[in-house]
């Protein structure tokens, strides 16, 4: 089967290698270079304990499974490239610096217990003596041990370099601008001009899905762009956190290269990446004051990037109803999370027509009217 790829990003990019590792002939068309969008400018958080939200208790399951299916993925990875980055499963320490906080990870206590969750409340001694570079002003704490992390750049590339090896091609800085079609059925991609033929087109371009031409309306993704602002810190030996720490307004994230991610901002303006003083400082003073000894670290790099929201926040992920056409778009904040139930569901469903039960909430067809 020759299957094109629009976009790739590092749902793109593990798709692609999934499939080609299961027989397929596969392309990756990227408008830019590969991983380089909202892929990199992530903290590589796979924390679907801490994030998942009152009224998501799909997505945390979809998190859980995906998180399950990393040492797999990982192991799998290594088998197709040498250099492939841990997962660290260094757990979140969700942290409170005064009454307000305290009431919000009450709150978010008692969901996660009613959700059977590994979790433990902690008195603010017991934060510092797990991690004592917090502040002596934190006032409570919860321990989510099940949390991980991983180099999400360096997945890029060992993800870059597997599909290489695997025969794949990537063809970057070339962007598709029509999906073409015959008689309901998808026939390939138009790029540089030139229409080229595919059995089936599988769209993941992130926040610049919608843009493509030749798409049905009732196949047109439902997809904007949330600006987000993320800073990466220095760590010096004064500084060298051990887990993942969190408030209700911040996440610091220590990563193996020994940076600290700081993040991260959600805006809604439109395509706009301009990296402002206002963000910065905000991420700044609300990170300093979990953790105040962060104000003499070098400050290594500011990026601001596009997370791809549906209008649910959830990912699409399968049949688009038409023909030969499959999405995996609409990851928003979890790309690097969802990245191995994208990929090892969506090759099941392409090469040998088998959606899994578990993503049919999570089908691009709940946004079709007849759906």
């Amino acid at each position: 089967m020759k299957i094109a790829i629009i976009g790739g990003g590092i749902i793109g990019l593990g798709v692609g290698w999934q499939l080609l590792r299961n027989g397929a002939d596969v392309t990756i068309y990227e408008r830019g270079q590969a991983g380089s969008a909202a892929s990199t400018v992530a903290a590589g958080m796979l924390a679907p304990y801490a994030e998942v939200g009152f009224e998501e208790l799909d997505l945390m399951k979809l998190g859980q499974h995906s998180l399950e299916l990393y040492p797999r993925f990982l192991d799998e990875l290594k088998n197709d490239t040498g250099n492939v980055p841990e997962l660290d499963v260094c757990g979140t320490l969700l942290s409170a610096l005064d009454r307000d906080d305290a009431q919000q990870l009450r709150r978010l206590f008692e969901f996660r217990k009613e959700l059977d969750m590994r979790i433990r409340k902690i008195s603010s001694e017991e934060a510092r003596e797990r991690e004592p570079l917090l502040s002596p002003r934190i006032v409570s704490a919860i321990w989510l041990p099940d949390d991980a992390q991983i180099d999400n750049r360096a997945l890029i590339a060992a993800l870059i370099s597997a599909f290489k090896n695997r025969g794949g091609t990537l063809i970057e800085k070339t962007g598709v601008v029509e999906i073409t079609s015959n008689n309901g059925r998808i026939r390939g991609v138009e790029a540089n001009g030139e229409p080229v033929s595919y059995d089936t087109v599988v769209l993941a371009a992130g926040t610049w899905s919608d843009r493509i031409r030749g798409l049905p309306d009732r196949a047109k993704p439902m997809i904007r762009p949330l600006k987000g602002q993320i800073l990466t810190l220095k760590q010096t030996t004064d500084c060298e956190p051990a887990c993942m720490i969190r408030s209700p307004d911040v996440y610091l994230v220590p990563k193996s290269d020994g940076t600290i991610r700081i993040g991260a901002t959600s805006e809604d303006k439109g395509f706009d990446t301009t990296v402002t003083a206002g963000a910065v400082k905000d991420l700044l003073e609300d990170a300093w004051e979990l953790v105040p000894s962060i104000y003499d670290l070098p400050l290594q790099e500011i990026h601001a990037g596009l997370r791809p929201s549906g209008p649910d926040h959830a990912p699409s992920i399968g049949y688009a109803g038409v023909d030969g056409l499959y999405y995996a778009i609409g990851h928003y904040r979890h790309g690097i999370l969802y990245t191995p139930v994208t990929a090892y569901s969506l090759t099941d469903e392409i090469l040998h027509q088998k959606p899994h039960k578990r993503m049919k909430t999570f089908s691009p067809m709940r946004f079709h009217k007849r759906y």
